[in-house]
C-alpha cells in the first residue's frame, strides 16, 4: 500500500541495492501503473527510468529495450520539468551505459546527476549510488562491485568532500547532501547556531526550496539537542510529544522516524545539531548515532573554518571599500585643483576598460588597469598651479616641469604599496607617457619592456585628451584623431592595442565621452552603432564613395561626438 507519494519508489530503489532486480521490477511495473492513474508524470519518468536500469542489470540483452525506456523517460522529465525526474533519468543513463563499458559516457552522465541534486536536492536518496559510481569509474574499478555504501568509507568521503569547501552556504548543502547519503536518510538538515542572536538557522531543506530558515534556539528537536546537548532518536515522530506535526501539515511531507545530534567543536561547544529525517529502512540504529557524531567531528572544524573565512572575505570586502575610497579621493584632489581636465581620470579608466574588454584580459588585471588608470595623474598634484591651470600654450620649460607628474606619480605610490599587486598598478601608472620607440617620459622604456598595462594606458589617455573640451580649444575632428593612432602605430603606441581600440563598437567609445556633458545615448542610436567600430566611422568619413547609408552612420557617431545633444531637432 502506497503511504507517501514516493515510497514505493524509494522500496524499488533498496530492491536494486540488494540486487533483488527482478522484485525492482514487479515494484516500478505496479508503480507506472499506479503514478498513471495519477497522471503524475515526473513520477512516471523516474520509475520508468530505474524499470530501464533494473531489466538491464538483471540481463545485459536487454540493452535496446532499456534504452528505449530511458529514451521514453528523459522525455516525460523535461516535459515535465521536474529535477528528480532528471536526475534518476541521468543516474540509470551512467549505470546502463557504465555497465556497457562506455565510461566517459556514463561519467558524463553521473556528474549531471551530481550538478542537479546539488541544485534542487535529491529527494529519493540517488546520490549515494550516483558518488560511488562516480568513484568505481575514475579508480578503474569493476562495475559489478556492490554500490551499498560502507560507514568508514562515508565518513572518509565526507572528509575529503568538506576539506576544500570554505562558502559556508555551499558547505552547509554539502554536509546535508553526504550525511544523507552516508544515514542513508530521505532528508537531512544542519542547522548554525547563532549565540548573539540565540538562534538556529540554516539555507539547507533538502527536498525544500533552499532557503534561509532561522528560528529561536529553544524551540524545535534541532533546538532541543543545541539546548541540552543530548542526541535525539525518535522511532515514530507521530508518537512523541516533542514533535511538531504542524510543519508536515503546511508542506505534505510525512516525517516518520527522526535522529537529531548536536555539533560540537574541539572545545566541546555546541556550534550547531544535524537534523534527519525518515531512514530509508527501518528505523535509525545506534550504529548512526555514532556516524553522525564522528560526522559532526569533521563537520565541525570545517564549519568553523568556513565560519572564520567569511569574516575574512568581509574585512576583506571593507578594506577593499576603503583602499577604493582611497583612490577615488586621491583622483579628485587632482579634479579640485585642474578644473581645465576635470574628469579625464575617470574617461582614461573606462576607455582602458573597454581595451582590456576587447583584449579579453582577466578579471585580476583588469582590476590593476582601472586602480593604475584612476591614479595616473595623481603626480600632478605636486605641479604648480601656474603651469598645471595654464590655459595657454606651455613654454619648454613649464612642459619639462609638467613631465614631472609622471616620476611624482611613481614616487607617491612608491610609498603606499603593500603588496606586489599595487607595485603593479604603480608601474602601470608612471607609464602611460613612455612611448613604443623609446622616445617617452620618464624612464625612455620602449617596446615590450614598457608594462603592459601602461601601454594600454598611453591609448586611452592620448584618445581621451584629444577628444575632450578644453576651455581653449574645441575637440579634435573624430577622422584627425584616429590618424594620430594610425599614424603612431609602434612609434607612439603599441600597434596590436591601437588595432584593438579601433575594433571597439561605436556606442561603447560614445557612452563614455557622453560622460564629459553627462547627456545619454538614444536606445536606437545605441543599437545601430553597435554594428560599428571606430575604424569603420573613419572609412566612412575618409572615403569620398561611402554609401548614403555609411554617411548617416558617420555622420550619427559625429552628431554625439560633437556633445550638441540638446540642438537636435526632432527630440
Amino acid at each position: 500500500m502506497v503511504t507517501c507519494d514516493t515510497e514505493i519508489i524509494k522500496k524499488g530503489i533498496i530492491s536494486l541495492e540488494d540486487k533483488d532486480y527482478e522484485g525492482a521490477i514487479s515494484i516500478f511495473t505496479d508503480a507506472e501503473k499506479f503514478y498513471a492513474q495519477n497522471n503524475s508524470n515526473d513520477k512516471i519518468s523516474s520509475v520508468l527510468s530505474l524499470l530501464a536500469m533494473s531489466k538491464y542489470l538483471l540481463d545485459r540483452n536487454n540493452y535496446n529495450e532499456a534504452l528505449k525506456l530511458l529514451n521514453d523517460a528523459r522525455y516525460m522529465a523535461r516535459y515535465s520539468k521536474n529535477d528528480t525526474a532528471k536526475l534518476v533519468n541521468e543516474y540509470a543513463q551512467g549505470t546502463v551505459y557504465f555497465g556497457e563499458g562506455l565510461n566517459d559516457v556514463a561519467l558524463m552522465h553521473f556528474d549531471n546527476a551530481k550538478n542537479i541534486s546539488m541544485n534542487s536536492g535529491d529527494e529519493l536518496g540517488i546520490m549515494g549510488y550516483v558518488l560511488t559510481r562516480i568513484k568505481q569509474i575514475r579508480n578503474g574499478m569493476d562495475f559489478s562491485l556492490p554500490i551499498k555504501s560502507d560507514p568508514l568509507v562515508s565518513l572518509v568521503k565526507i572528509g575529503r568532500s568538506i576539506s576544500a569547501v570554505t562558502d559556508i552556504n555551499i558547505l552547509l548543502k554539502v554536509i546535508a547532501e553526504e550525511t544523507k547519503v552516508a544515514i542513508q536518510a530521505d532528508r537531512c538538515t544542519v542547522f548554525m547556531y547563532d549565540k548573539e542572536k540565540n538562534e538556529l538557522w540554516s539555507k539547507v531543506a533538502l527536498g525544500l526550496d533552499s532557503q534561509e530558515i532561522r528560528f529561536p534556539a529553544d524551540k524545535g528537536l534541532a533546538g532541543y539537542v543545541v539546548k541540552t546537548g543530548e542526541p535525539l532518536n525518535i522511532p515514530d515522530a507521530y508518537n512523541d510529544p516533542r514533535f511538531n506535526p504542524d510543519i508536515d501539515k503546511e508542506t505534505g511531507y510525512r516525517t516518520k522516524t527522526i535522529l537529531c545530534m548536536p555539533i560540537k567543536n574541539n572545545n566541546k561547544e555546541i556550534i550547531g545539531a544535524f537534523q534527519v529525517l525518515n531512514k530509508l529502512s527501518g528505523v535509525f540504529t545506534k550504529g548512526d548515532e555514532d556516524l553522525l557524531a564522528a560526522i559532526g567531528g569533521s563537520a565541525s572544524i570545517a564549519l568553523e573554518n568556513a565560519q572564520l573565512f567569511e569574516q575574512q572575505k568581509e574585512l576583506y570586502k571593507e578594506q577593499k571599500i576603503l583602499f577604493e575610497s582611497f583612490i577615488d579621493t586621491l583622483a579628485k584632489s587632482i579634479d579640485a585643483r585642474d578644473k581645465i581636465t576635470a574628469g579625464h581620470s575617470s574617461r582614461v579608466k573606462l576607455y582602458s576598460m573597454l581595451l582590456v574588454e576587447e583584449l579579453g584580459c582577466d578579471d585580476k588585471f583588469k582590476e590593476l588597469v582601472e586602480k593604475a588608470a584612476i591614479l595616473h595623474d595623481i603626480g600632478k598634484i605636486g605641479i604648480r598651479d601656474s603651469v598645471l591651470q595654464k590655459e595657454g600654450k606651455l613654454t619648454d620649460e613649464e612642459y619639462k616641469h609638467i613631465q614631472e607628474h609622471v616620476r611624482i606619480t611613481h614616487d607617491i605610490l612608491e610609498k603606499i604599496h603593500t603588496s606586489e599587486d599595487f607595485k603593479m598598478i604603480t608601474e602601470i601608472a608612471c607609464s602611460h607617457h613612455e612611448k613604443y620607440d623609446g622616445s617617452g617620459y620618464y624612464r625612455h622604456l620602449s617596446g615590450e619592456d614598457i608594462p603592459y598595462g601602461g601601454r594600454i594606458l598611453a591609448v586611452a589617455d592620448v584618445f581621451d585628451a584629444i577628444t575632450s573640451r578644453r576651455h581653449y580649444r574645441d575637440k579634435m575632428p573624430i577622422q584627425n584623431v584616429i590618424d594620430i593612432l594610425l599614424s603612431g602605430k609602434n612609434k607612439h603606441f603599441d600597434g596590436n592595442l591601437v588595432d584593438a581600440f579601433l575594433r571597439i563598437s561605436a556606442d561603447k567609445i560614445v557612452r563614455v565621452f557622453l560622460t564629459e556633458n553627462h547627456h545619454s545615448l538614444k536606445d536606437e542610436d545605441a543599437e545601430t552603432l553597435s554594428h560599428y567600430n571606430l575604424l569603420n566611422i573613419y572609412e566612412y568619413i575618409s572615403n569620398e564613395n561611402s554609401t548614403d547609408e555609411q554617411r548617416h552612420i558617420a555622420d550619427l557617431f559625429n552628431f554625439y561626438y560633437s556633445g550638441n545633444i540638446d540642438n537636435r531637432e526632432g527630440c
